[in-house]
């Protein structure tokens, strides 16, 4: 049975608009901070400018905006044909149904880790205890302002993606008799 990539990118059948939406909605969540993160690399004034960062950890700095983008994607198999169907494209298993709980599993861990990051990040920042003082890190209020509206929505990435895991979990379980 092969798939061609075109039916992989299609919405699977049975998901609901609004699942639909919510999956594209958490591809986007972690953009904001991620060009956020690009923007301090570049050396953009989004923190305080006489911090300057070795190029290791700006690689690392541009490399998680990276990963952070590739996970929320994920997201999007949740709702796609390609979160159902192996790719036809991959020798051997190619075209196989995937398992409800290959994908179930990892994204539950994913939205429960995710809610448990951010929360500790949360609470670290609104308690002070980030090392330097957030006021060394970012002088002004308008710095601080964008930081706000660009990491802010990383705080509903866990619990929406647990929302939109139970919705593909309930998609793919068989109805009982």
């Amino acid at each position: 049975m092969s798939l061609s990539t075109n039916s992989l990118l299609r919405t699977a059948p049975d998901v609901t608009p609004a699942a639909r939406r919510l999956a594209h909605l958490l591809a986007l969540i972690t953009l904001p901070s991620g060009l956020w993160r690009i923007a301090l690399v570049a050396g953009l004034p989004v923190a305080n400018t006489a911090i300057v960062l070795p190029f290791s950890e700006r690689v690392q700095i541009v490399g998680l905006s990276l990963v952070a983008e590739a996970l929320a994607l994920l997201s999007l198999g949740l709702v796609q044909r390609w979160g159902e169907v192996v790719p036809g494209w991959l020798p051997l298993i190619g075209g196989r149904p995937i398992h409800r709980l290959a994908a179930t599993v990892p994204a539950a861990l994913g939205a429960t880790a995710l809610t448990g990051i951010w929360t500790f990040a949360v609470l670290n920042v609104l308690s002070g205890t980030t090392s330097g003082g957030l006021d060394y890190f970012f002088p002004t209020v308008l710095q601080k302002v964008v930081l706000l509206v660009c990491y802010v929505p990383l705080l509903a990435w866990g619990p929406l993606l647990a929302v939109l895991t139970v919705a593909y979990f309930r998609r793919r379980t068989p109805a009982q008799p």
